[in-house]
């Protein structure tokens, strides 16, 4: 009885299959799960009698073959993009698109592992981890934030600091009233920042010399030694004062000797600020006590004739004075007071000083074949022969998917589908059990013959 044997590996593939259903919706909540798909196959076929060929004028005939059964065909992973649940927690990480998550519990990272959950938190070291404690892997940030090629465990240092940045250049923005008169001044002030991550307030004083020509000079302090601080409104180093000239448009056309439309490859540049006592704080308040410098300062390029932006800005128009300077670069020292991911998966440290530095990147992988990876249990895959070997880089480029930070991916269990696929597994478990009983009952038919 042929048949019965066939039911029993009926029974048997619609019991895994019954199996995977079941894990596939314990699991419809679990973060980053993929689900599970069972395929069946035919087994062996007995040939009762072959195919033959066309003879003479008889036809040809079709071979006579009874199946064995049904056999396990695959159990496949199904890699396909869960749903998004969004958390808003700065941690939780969820890849849209290609890509892993890279993890590892060994001191070396040799161990890694693969998982698409990205519901992540920092322990007690400032390393981001696993609900398990496995390091996230990715790459380290050097101490002006420039990512590098090393693979190490993303670490959030909060007691991270930026370096003070020194002023290198100022440029000026605004419009010179046109309707002042010849002998008309007017005080401009910015901050500037020495090698310490000291500020101070640098003032500047423009006088228009005649028509269409101003004069950009330094206000300073002098007469220090006897205690009578005197600002005088000299001291454009080089050179006392700087001439700027615009033609009848208004256009500015000339500064110092030099003429913008023949020349190229000048810099005006301000030296030796460390001479300076600054009688002035950042907020620009008065100090009983001009201040000196604590650290160093650099050559600060106020006009720059590779650096079209520190030309076009100035302008002299009948309108109001509106002319400022603007310290381009240049800042305090600073302490780490939060971080953010973005979508490339990096670290960016948000400091006191307002700057922003990269702190490192979440590194992703990628497989020619994911259904070849083999599940760990916690969420995680290794890599087998089948799958190919991990390939690495950041996200959103090179066909990584993009990292979305707050958010998680849920599982790609989709319950309807589970649901019918639990429907037409019971019915062929009950027929394949009805098969047996139906070939017991035939059994019990040829014994009964002898009575």
């Amino acid at each position: 009885m042929r048949s019965m044997y066939s039911a029993v590996s009926g029974l048997r593939i619609h019991q895994s299959k019954m199996d995977t259903i079941g894990n596939n919706i314990a699991n419809v909540n679990t973060v980053g799960f993929k689900k599970g798909q069972v395929t069946f196959q035919e087994v062996f076929s007995q040939v009762v009698r072959g195919a033959s060929a066309p003879t003479g004028g008889k036809g040809g005939t079709n071979p006579q073959q009874i199946g064995m059964g049904a056999a396990m065909g695959s159990i496949n992973t199904i890699h396909t993009k869960g749903p998004g649940q969004r958390t808003d927690n700065p941690t939780d990480l969820m890849i849209d698109g290609e890509g892993f998550f890279v993890v590892s519990d060994d001191s070396n990272f040799n161990n890694r592992y693969y998982t698409r959950a990205g519901n992540f938190s920092l322990d007690r070291d400032e390393n981001l981890v696993t609900a398990d404690g496995f390091k996230v892997l990715g790459y380290s940030a050097d101490k002006d934030g420039n990512i590098l090629s090393e693979v190490t465990n993303i670490k959030i240092n909060m007691s991270e600091t930026k370096s003070p940045t020194v002023t290198e250049n100022i440029t000026f923005r605004g419009n010179l009233d046109s309707r002042f008169e010849i002998g008309d001044s007017k005080k401009i002030d910015t901050v500037i920042y020495d090698s310490l991550g000291n500020s101070y307030t640098l003032t500047f004083n423009v006088e228009k010399t005649a028509n269409h020509t101003w004069n950009l000079s330094l206000s300073r302090i002098t007469d220090r030694s006897s205690g009578n601080y005197t600002e005088v409104t000299t001291g454009i180093v080089p050179g006392d004062t700087l001439e700027l000239r615009f033609n009848d448009n208004g256009k500015l056309i000339g500064i110092g000797t030099e003429d913008l439309d023949t020349t190229t490859g000048f810099k005006t540049q301000l030296t030796g600020l460390s001479a300076i006592n600054f009688d002035k704080n950042k907020d620009g308040e008065d100090l009983t006590t001009p201040t000196v410098p604590g650290g160093s300062f650099r050559e600060i390029t106020l006009f720059d004739s590779e650096n079209e932006d520190t030309i076009k800005d100035v302008t002299q128009y009948a309108n109001e004075m509106g002319i400022k300077p603007y310290g381009m670069d240049g800042n305090t020292s600073g302490t780490l007071e939060g971080f953010s991911i973005d979508a490339t998966g990096t670290v960016v440290g948000v400091f006191t000083n307002g700057e922003r530095k990269a702190l490192g990147q979440i590194m992703l992988a990628k497989f020619d074949n994911p259904m070849g990876l083999q599940k760990l249990g916690n969420n995680f895959f290794v890599d087998t022969r089948n799958s190919g070997e991990p390939q690495y880089g950041g996200a959103g480029v090179s066909g990584f998917g993009a990292i979305s930070p707050g958010n998680l991916e849920m599982s790609n269990v989709d319950i309807s589908l589970e649901f019918t696929e639990m429907i037409t597994t019971q019915r062929g478990f009950q027929a394949n059990s009805r098969i047996i009983t139906t070939s017991d009952e035939m059994l019990q038919e040829l014994v009964n013959m002898k009575r």
